[in-house]
């Protein structure tokens, strides 16, 4: 494949892979799903589709429909699609006629598929987290008489910090399992597959971790970065000292300073929270960013590496958990920020 922007996500297959198998692992005897909507989390849904289909996983998860028609042609028997929003009565055409099977949410969801004589589907109960689901406290299997019911799921609002929710929803969950019939149960996010066996019930649906994500400390021992971000040069210049560098001149150069501009911003979800904190590699050395991030360029302290040049790409610091300590962002906010304006490039 040929790139041609000046700006591109490396992006490793291998490590993806080994994510899953290390949540698949962790899950027990339960199937360990993928949830890749927001198009894999900004990596790309069909590529990062492909490869985990490769390893083994027959599970997977979206939002929208639109988001399954991207993914259709990669269904077959045994292959399962799910789209978490349900059905709205714009989405129903689309949804009788698509392999993909929704998760329905409320009651009139329910009813609009029973009507349609939809097929098998899915069902969303929430169990604490007060948003999409049917209410756990109601009658959940009298709604659901007449469907056919292929999962049960239910989404932990809490699963990565150390809060008496998540038990209290694991138990509401398990009342359910014993009422309401389907042929899997499903509860367990990443946080959850790393809350222990408990939370799998048959079916885990890992996002985060996928992609390099640590949603727990229990994570660390076996997520690895996937998605390392790499800009290149547009140029290096000369910086005297007592000048300013970027909008609004927050960066003064006390010394004689060398700057190398880079084709990275925050149209591309380099965000200004990186603005003189954020840093830069080329090879094993450091380089910091200096002055403000503007919507498309950010400019770096290279005065310690006289061999960058024009052209060169250098490595953008990305590691999920440290980026998040750094900006204040979330790891998922990282993510999916990142733009279309990056060239994908797997490994």
């Amino acid at each position: 494949m040929t790139n041609f922007a000046p700006l591109r996500l490396r992006l490793d297959g291998g490590a993806l892979v080994n994510n899953w198998r290390w949540l698949q692992r962790r899950s027990g005897t339960a199937a360990c799903g993928a949830a890749i909507k927001a198009d894999g989390y900004g990596t790309g849904a069909v590529e990062v589709m492909r490869r985990l289909l490769d390893a083994g996983c027959r599970d997977f998860f979206v939002s929208s429909w639109t988001e399954a028609a991207s993914l259709e042609h990669l269904l077959q028997d045994g292959i399962n699609l799910s789209v978490f929003h349900g059905v709205r009565a714009e989405d129903m055409g689309r949804a009788l006629s698509s392999k993909a099977r929704p998760v329905l949410c409320t009651a009139n969801q329910i009813g609009r598929w029973k009507s349609a004589s939809g097929g098998v589907c899915d069902v969303m109960v929430d169990t604490g987290m007060n948003r999409l689901g049917l209410d756990w406290r109601s009658d959940v299997a009298a709604q659901m008489s007449g469907l056919s019911v292929d999962t049960l799921l239910s989404h932990l609002a809490s699963g990565d910090e150390d809060t008496d929710l998540s038990a209290q929803q694991l138990e509401r969950f398990s009342n359910l399992r014993a009422h309401v019939p389907a042929r899997r149960y499903s509860l367990a996010n990443s946080a959850g597959i790393c809350l222990g066996q408990a939370y799998a019930f048959d079916l885990t649906r890992p996002g985060l971790a996928l992609y390099g994500g640590i949603p727990r400390p229990e994570a660390s021992e076996g997520i690895a970065q996937v998605v390392f971000p790499q800009a290149q040069v547009l140029q290096r210049r000369f910086v005297p000292s007592g000048d300013s560098i970027g909008y609004n001149a927050t960066h003064l150069a006390r010394t004689d300073t060398e700057i190398a501009v880079l084709n990275l911003g925050y149209a591309d979800g380099y965000l200004r929270c990186f603005s003189g904190r954020g840093v830069v590699s080329a090879g094993e050395t450091d380089l910091p960013v200096v002055g403000r991030v503007s919507m498309d360029l950010i400019a770096v302290d290279v005065s310690a590496m006289p061999s960058v040049k024009e052209g060169d790409w250098l490595d953008i610091d990305y590691d999920l958990p440290a980026a998040s300590a750094l900006s204040g962002l979330s790891q998922y906010e990282l993510l999916t920020s990142l733009g279309p304006r990056f060239d994908r490039v797997w490994f």
